[in-house]
């Protein structure tokens, strides 16, 4: 999806999307911000209020939910979701890659943008009904949470072997960082989570034996997956702090891990409510190149 700009008609009153996809909200009656036709025969509608999680122009590894949108009686696909913000002073609305501006920078409201398979005609403080497709959206969660998960277990596992040197980042369980120093890219998709990792000379620096790390990949899969089948056991929920209610607000995965504690992991994505919904957790790995390797979560659930 291109990013474009554009000006509506606007109401007076611009306020940041309150979201709730944290909160196992489906549905919801909202009001109408501002909605614009496009010429390729859609509908940007910004929204008082959403169920529904879109895609980050900044980190795009989380889908944008899909759904629906009713309006008098009329139901509506929605077909993408995306980050918008609107300059209050010129009632402009940028959205993803266009904005100009970073998160809670003042006279600026950061809202999400539906995009609606029809031309329709909304005013603004109109009232419309929000539902998100539930099964995608929990498929998505899992495969989030699956990926925090994993990304967990391979740190612990590649701990103490792997290391001849100590790395000044650590992860939230206190082992040494190996998915953030090496992490790429990732993709959440229905019950699944990919990642990619480098392992260049600047990961070697820091003391990673990557030969011996790919030599091993298959007992280092064989104990990652053992851990996960442990913590899974554990049946604990899983909780997303918020420290407010609209998109920008910061939001933390939450997670008892027993003998690990409880750990807590910045995140704006949708997930998993407990370990219970999960039937088996586990990894396996590709390797592109003696530099590159990519870790597949893959969830089955109850």
């Amino acid at each position: 999806m291109s990013a474009i700009t554009a000006t509506m008609a606007m109401p007076t009153l611009i306020t940041p999307t309150k979201v709730v996809f944290t909160q196992n909200q489906w549905q919801i009656d909202t009001t109408i911000i501002c909605a614009e036709a496009n010429k390729n025969g859609t509908t940007w509608v910004v929204t008082a209020q959403t169920p529904f999680h879109p895609v980050s122009h900044i980190w795009p590894d989380h889908p944008a939910d899909r759904g629906q949108l009713c309006y008098q009686d009329q139901y509506y696909n929605v077909v993408d979701c995306v980050v918008g913000a609107i300059e209050i002073a010129t009632q402009q609305l940028y959205i993803a890659s266009d904005i100009p501006v970073k998160r809670d920078t003042e006279g600026w409201a950061f809202v999400v943008v539906h995009s609606i398979d029809a031309a329709i005609v909304i005013a603004a403080a109109e009232t419309v009904t929000l539902t998100v497709d539930k099964a995608y959206q929990q498929a998505l969660s899992r495969g989030h949470s699956g990926g925090h998960l994993s990304s967990l277990a391979l740190n612990k596992v590649l701990h103490h072997d792997f290391w001849r040197k100590d790395p000044s980042r650590r992860d939230e369980l206190g082992y040494y960082d190996f998915h953030s120093y090496a992490q790429e890219k990732s993709l959440v998709s229905e019950n699944c989570s990919t990642d990619h990792y480098r392992l260049g000379k600047t990961l070697r620096k820091r003391g990673l034996n990557s030969a011996e790390m790919v030599a091993n990949l298959a007992q280092i899969t064989l104990d990652i997956n053992q851990q996960l089948a442990q913590w899974i056991q554990l049946a604990t929920p899983i909780v997303m702090r918020r420290e407010g209610e609209t998109l920008t607000d910061s939001r933390y995965w939450q997670c008892d891990l027993g003998d690990e504690g409880i750990i807590e992991i910045p995140c704006g994505g949708t997930h998993a409510t407990s370990l219970a919904e999960y039937q088996s957790l586990a990894v396996k790995f590709e390797v592109i190149s003696d530099q590159e390797i990519v870790m597949i979560t893959t969830a089955i659930p109850l």
